[in-house]
């Protein structure tokens, strides 16, 4: 009975929607709010950005705006995006609030690491992009630039740029989380996966080869940090499954059925 739901009991559908509506509510406001104290500082939050690219840059040379209302909307956009990803944990803490009445003590023993990790590895993730991908990714823009032609990006393309990057790296840094929910739930086991490790270390240097330009050192910095993090995942999967086991042995027990009285 202890390891039963806190609040085993039957909700209207009515309740479940208004629930939900109230905790989406609440991660809008909490973007909007980011948001309304991050609008005055627009302009410094995109040169911070684009720094790594603008150190780069040949003498002389700047970034552009191609269109009219870009120099307001683009920076604009980053700030928003920006709201969006530090409210992360306020829209993670709200889904965590939505599902946790449903789980069991056990396994909120494991959903609450896998959810204050996920968090952190994204940040982790856009911070490994902006501090070592983008000036290696940058310098080999500049020094590839042919003869005649001068280096000068668009904001807008430079943002959409980053801003791919930067979710691809964070998404990247969540492989342990992922690995670890696969073995937890029961998709896999922790001896396929190490099986499949040829694969996937490939299949890493694949994604490195798509999403980063096209230099063995940024496809490098993708693909070996994806493969390590694969590892860590195998290495913490192997723990929630000894720990599981000892669990599934005695429910198997407890299932079993009274013996016949003769």
């Amino acid at each position: 009975m202890s390891d039963l739901p806190e609040n085993d009991q039957h909700m209207p559908l009515v309740s479940h929607l208004t629930e939900l509506r109230t905790r989406l509510l609440r991660c809008v406001a909490a973007i909007f709010i980011i948001f309304a104290g991050l609008f005055a500082f627009t302009q410094q939050i995109y040169t911070f950005v684009s720094t790594p690219l603008r150190q780069y840059l040949p003498a002389g040379a700047t970034m552009i705006a191609t269109d009219v209302s870009s120099p307001f909307l683009t920076p604009l956009k980053l700030t928003m995006m920006v709201s969006l990803f530090l409210a992360i944990p306020v829209i993670l803490h709200q889904i965590w609030g939505f599902i946790a009445p449903g789980l069991y003590k056990h396994e909120k023993r494991v959903a609450v690491p896998l959810l204050i990790s996920s968090i952190l590895l994204f940040y982790t993730g856009m911070a490994f992009a902006y501090f070592f991908v983008f000036p290696l990714i940058f310098k080999f823009f500049a020094s590839a630039t042919p003869a005649g032609v001068e280096m000068m990006t668009d904001i807008t393309s430079y943002l959409d740029f980053v801003m791919t990057l930067f979710f691809a790296f964070g998404v990247a840094f969540e492989i342990p989380v992922a690995v670890v929910l696969l073995v937890w739930i029961g998709v896999v086991d922790v001896k396929y996966l190490k099986k499949i490790r040829p694969y996937v270390i490939i299949g890493c240097f694949v994604v490195g080869m798509i999403l980063t330009p096209p230099d063995i050192f940024s496809q490098t910095l993708l693909a070996v940090p994806m493969w390590m993090l694969f590892e860590v995942g195998i290495l913490f999967g192997s723990l929630v499954s000894k720990r599981e086991r000892p669990d599934e042995t005695v429910d198997d027990h407890n299932d079993q059925p009274p013996a016949t009285q003769p």
